[in-house]
């Protein structure tokens, strides 16, 4: 049972970590914010990682990548933990010619959030980038995994990610031998990533993590020699996809879409919350600079995705965060996806407790409905459930969450 620290108020649907309500960080922003930034930051510096985005005065180098175009002073290292400044210049941590990620080998068709729209799990994008009318049993998808995240997701799925970008672990992890801090130093060269890639039975390669932002656009180039040298040696299909927050540098995001455009892959973008607090309260990113770049390059990846329709080009997600991001924040979402396209697919993810937020409740039944019912009726066609299997009757969607109906 988590408590706002702001009005009192008790519920199974506040987080403790985060110690402020939904309705707060809606009513009283900056006084919300305010304590989320200071418990945030104590996690983070107990990585080695900066504790908010680095904004230093004077000496320092500007990194555009990302949204949080942090300004790293000499001998220190930006938001994501990726890139670290020496000698006045901006340096991979793992090196030149080399990643912070790992790979595996995925059977096809896999759980992945774009399975209702993917050529490897459906008949759509036949016979173009796919000769299987269904699934593509008995091939893979290369899961390449990055270190390292623009965000800071309270709710994090994955956050073993940050312990490969990290300096040091937290108390409480150290004492365990497979998370040793040299066990999660992971890196790969990308001549492996390459020849990974061009096995004969890896239909789809999808950057996931963490985040494939940091690392985008070696990434791109990564990707661009997979499908010159898939092509030479006579492999008709070589999908390229990505799983992102959709916070990189937009002239990166197009080169991203563009591989994914020519392959037959997808992008999928993970849109967090519609209010500004709210999605830095989650995320850790300032909410009006990040929200206002993803609805940007959202919309980029859509307007390309006109060159092709089928798969789509261009899938949004949002997890359905007990307390936080209720059907009021997925119709609006919608309604922004449905004026650029309605034919947007949309992905409603059940949520998981995990990370620092483990004593909310998985996603109610009640608030997966009232989420689906939102996205249709803010005029998207295609909107699906994923992670359906965690749906419980934990609890009714509360009347201050559920505003939707009245917009």
């Amino acid at each position: 049972m988590g408590k706002c620290r702001l009005c009192g108020r008790e519920s199974r649907l506040v987080s403790s970590w985060l110690g402020v309500c939904a309705e707060c960080l809606r009513r009283r922003p900056s006084e919300a914010l305010t304590r989320v930034r200071r418990v945030r930051g104590f996690w983070r510096t107990r990585l080695g990682l900066p504790g908010e985005t680095p904004r230093t005065r004077g000496r320092t180098v500007k990194c555009r990548i990302c949204v949080n175009e942090c300004s790293v002073p000499e001998g220190g290292v930006g938001y994501c933990g990726v890139w670290r400044v020496r000698n006045g210049r901006l340096e991979h941590v793992a090196g030149p010619g080399m990643v912070v990620g790992f790979t595996y080998l995925d059977p096809l068709p896999t759980n992945c959030v774009s399975t209702p729209v993917c050529p490897a799990a459906t008949e759509r994008g036949f016979p173009v980038y796919t000769d299987t009318k269904g699934p593509e049993h008995g091939y893979y998808n290369l899961a390449v995994f990055m270190g390292g995240c623009p965000l800071d997701c309270a709710f994090c799925q994955n956050w073993e990610h940050k312990l490969m970008v990290a300096d040091k672990l937290p108390e409480g992890l150290s004492g365990f031998p497979e998370t040793k801090l040299g066990y999660w130093k992971r890196v790969m060269s990308l001549e492996d990533l390459v020849d990974e890639a061009l096995n004969d039975s890896v239909r789809c390669v999808c950057y996931f993590g963490g985040d494939p932002t940091p690392q985008a656009g070696i990434l791109v180039a990564a990707s661009r020699r997979v499908l010159r040298k898939a092509r030479e040696s006579g492999q008709a299909f070589k999908r390229i996809c990505w799983e992102t927050d959709g916070l990189v540098n937009s002239r990166i995001m197009r080169e991203m879409a563009r591989v994914s455009l020519e392959s037959g892959g997808i992008v999928k973008v993970d849109w967090k919350a519609w209010t500004p607090s709210i999605y830095e309260a989650l995320t850790g990113v300032e909410g009006e600079r990040g929200l206002a770049r993803l609805r940007g390059n959202v919309r980029l990846v859509a307007e390309m995705g006109r060159e092709r329709r089928d798969p789509p080009l261009l899938v949004v997600s949002t997890l359905l965060v007990p307390g936080y991001v209720g059907p009021g924040e997925v119709y609006r979402i919608a309604r922004y996806l449905a004026s650029i396209d309605p034919s947007i697919p949309m992905v409603l993810l059940a949520f998981h407790p995990d990370h620092r937020m483990p004593d909310l409740p998985t996603t109610s039944v009640d608030h997966a409905e009232k989420a689906l019912k939102a996205a249709y009726r803010a005029g998207l066609r295609e909107v699906y459930l994923g992670n359906e299997w965690l749906l419980r009757p934990h609890y009714k969607v509360e009347p201050w969450w559920d505003d939707w109906a009245n917009l």
